[in-house]
């Protein structure tokens, strides 16, 4: 898998979380009923594609920290980092959309858990990648 392929679902999935916040925005004067716990509504679907997202933005984010260090492979993390830092802002940005968005507090069904953790993970993720970029700008 290419980075333009991460970056194309990146977008991608930046694009579906828009477009399934944007009923529950229409929506935000009515008071809807808990959501069962199976039931994946807009909401939790644009939670969880975020929380997705920031997670794997983490994880790179990890990765290229430890390469730019010189503990894995070869080069110095630059594209890892980068791809990080992008991944890690979707997260952010479709977390606090969700977040903004829900209607009731956390177990209504609306996402609003999910949010809350896929903005943490994506903040996580855009630190450790600015952190493997500055050290891979260091010593390239």
């Amino acid at each position: 898998m290419t980075i333009r392929h991460v970056l194309a679902a990146a977008a991608a999935a930046l694009l579906g979380g828009f477009g399934l916040a944007a009923p529950a925005a229409a929506h935000a004067s009515t008071q809807p009923a808990a959501a069962s716990a199976y039931s994946m509504g807009p909401g939790r679907i644009g939670a969880t594609v975020a929380a997705v997202l920031a997670l794997v933005g983490l994880v790179l984010g990890g990765l290229a920290l430890a390469r730019s260090a010189g503990r894995i492979g070869a080069g110095n993390g630059r594209r890892g980092a980068v791809v990080a830092l992008v991944l890690g802002l979707i997260g952010v940005v479709v977390g606090g959309l969700v977040v903004a968005t829900a209607d009731g507090g956390l177990g209504t069904g609306n996402g609003l858990g999910g949010g809350v953790v896929a903005g943490m993970l994506g903040l996580i993720g855009m630190v450790l990648g600015g952190l493997a970029l500055t050290r891979s700008r260091r010593t390239g």
